[in-house]
């Protein structure tokens, strides 16, 4: 349900609208608040409706009142479609979205994880030290398989259930919050690199395909012997697919600069609250993005303000 403003009213300024998903908390809610300081209309949306109204009114109550919630579950058709609905009968249209809600399907010691490699924390999760992360994160099947459907899927649907309002904008964005785990030197297998960059030949199909894959290795324990990243794998996997889904649609939709970014290494909850960034601090980027003029780059990736590669 929506609530935190009035939204008729915003309906009638000229103000640009946006959607952030995972917005109650961590860069998702930094992403809000620096939008709606630019003076943008934004709708804060989260699955939690108690979490999210209460981060919306931590908004208003710092004197953001164009600020609104809405009820979102990325991974529930009809959450989706009832959000829309409200978007198109209060907007009419869409001029930013930022797909940030996201899982990291993993289950962390806390303690022995702030501890490892001197609190080196993510930055020496890799695969050289995944026997040394054995008995500190664990990455069920389930959790993984939800961390896709969030992560990827979820993006996907919501990006897709959205892009009849972005078309009525005259200036539309879509930024992908992704994480340098989605870059391609994690993953081994030369063939999967391959199919994922080959951008004139990758197809959604050819995504689910190379999703479908890993997760076959997954059940059967073969990710080391198939190439696989070994930690934080259906994480990593999930946003190496919303990489390529970000150049799919910059390629089909000319007129909406969609791009992926990664924020950087913040301190949230996703990260265990390790890092070295404040979700202040990291939420500049994606807002950067959204915010990026007509004649800006789509299609591509950013390593926290600066292009780089997949």
């Amino acid at each position: 349900m929506a609530s935190g403003g009035d939204e008729t009213s915003f309906a009638s300024t000229d103000r640009r609208v946006a959607v952030v998903t995972g917005g109650n908390k961590g860069i998702g809610l930094e992403i809000c608040r620096q939008l709606a300081s630019n003076c943008i209309t934004v709708i804060l949306t989260a699955r939690n409706e108690s979490l999210g109204l209460q981060a919306t009114d931590k908004l208003k109550d710092s004197g953001l009142v164009n600020v609104v919630f809405h009820q979102l579950d990325v991974k529930d058709p009809t959450s989706i479609a009832r959000f829309v609905k409200f978007v198109e009968s209060h907007f009419q249209k869409l001029d930013i979205l930022v797909n940030n809600a996201a899982e990291n399907g993993i289950i962390v010691n806390y303690d022995e994880f702030k501890a490892f490699k001197d609190g080196a924390g993510y930055e020496q999760v890799f695969d050289e030290n995944a026997h040394l992360l054995a008995s500190i994160i664990d990455q069920p099947y389930d959790m993984g398989e939800e961390c896709m459907k969030t992560n990827y899927y979820g993006t996907k649907a919501v990006t897709e259930a959205f892009l009849p309002l972005l078309q009525l904008s005259s200036s539309p964005r879509i930024v992908n919050v992704s994480s340098n785990y989605g870059e391609l030197h994690w993953i081994h297998n030369k063939m999967v690199k391959a199919e994922f960059l080959d951008i004139n030949n990758l197809t959604e199909e050819k995504i689910d395909g190379i999703i479908q894959r890993f997760f076959r290795d997954f059940k059967d324990n073969k990710l080391l012997d198939n190439g696989w990243p070994l930690t934080c794998s259906a994480y990593k996997i999930s946003k190496a697919a919303v990489n390529a889904y970000t150049r799919l649609l910059a390629g089909k939709f000319h007129n909406i600069l969609v791009n992926c970014v990664h924020p950087g290494y913040v301190i949230t909850d996703i990260t265990s609250h390790t890092g070295h960034l404040t979700p202040e601090e990291g939420a500049k980027a994606p807002v950067m993005v959204a915010l990026l003029p007509d004649d800006g780059p789509s299609g591509v990736y950013f390593s926290r303000m600066e292009v780089s590669s997949f």
